[in-house]
């Protein structure tokens, strides 16, 4: 029986109640049957930034998080590829992988208005549909002739957007407060909270990352 598969892809340094609200309200809005969040390797946003958790350390932070919830489910595909982690690349290999089901990514608003500028978009597109999570509040109204796709794609695009919860978060604030020494609770999983102190984790403020 064919699966619908929403991917969240992403460095989760670290993964953050954000991402989990943005999990859950994709997999209502769209019907998906399994949300899979897939760490990258290295990001091609973030190449060379520095005081960032080992992919072991998001890997294993990215689980903590999930578990218990069996729609949520993480792949290590991407660090087992290594290298520069694409989205095209991603979505390759899960359908090599999962021939039979059907796939859509998910993003943020932000990451749609930057879509066009991806590594070989036309093909991801071709490839898997595309989840949009809108953050009431934040993220302001969308002109579709801004995208900077053929009218179709546009419609296409512009059909996938959803509304989630607003929920302010960012893994670059997490690494600020945690080298600042103040408080990260309410911001993640509290099991994410307690492996971030028992590793010793961005207690060096890094560089911005969403």
């Amino acid at each position: 029986m064919m699966r619908h598969i929403g991917i969240l892809g992403g460095s989760f340094n670290p993964v953050h109640l954000g991402h989990l609200l943005m999990g859950s309200a994709a997999a209502e809005a769209a019907g998906l049957d399994k949300v899979l969040f897939v760490p990258c390797s290295v990001s091609p946003f973030k190449v060379g930034m520095a005081g960032l958790a080992t992919g072991e350390d998001r890997l294993e932070m990215v689980r903590l998080s999930v578990a218990g919830n069996p729609l949520f489910e993480v792949s290590s595909l991407d660090l087992e590829r290594g290298g520069v982690s694409y989205a095209v690349e991603t979505v390759k290999a899960l359908r090599e992988r999962y021939p039979a089901d059907r796939f859509s990514f998910i993003i943020g608003m932000d990451s749609l208005r930057e879509l066009s500028h991806w590594h070989k978009v036309g093909e991801m597109l071709a490839l898997c549909d595309v989840v949009t999570v809108e953050r009431p509040g934040v993220d302001a109204p969308l002109d579709g002739a801004s995208l900077d796709f053929p009218e179709e794609v546009r419609r296409r695009l512009l059909g996938g957007i959803i509304r989630g919860r607003h929920c302010e978060v960012s893994s670059s604030e997490i690494r600020r407060r945690i080298a600042q020494g103040r408080s990260i609770r309410y911001l993640v999983c509290p099991a994410v909270e307690t492996y971030i102190q028992a590793h010793g984790l961005y207690l060096a403020e890094g560089e911005e990352e969403r």
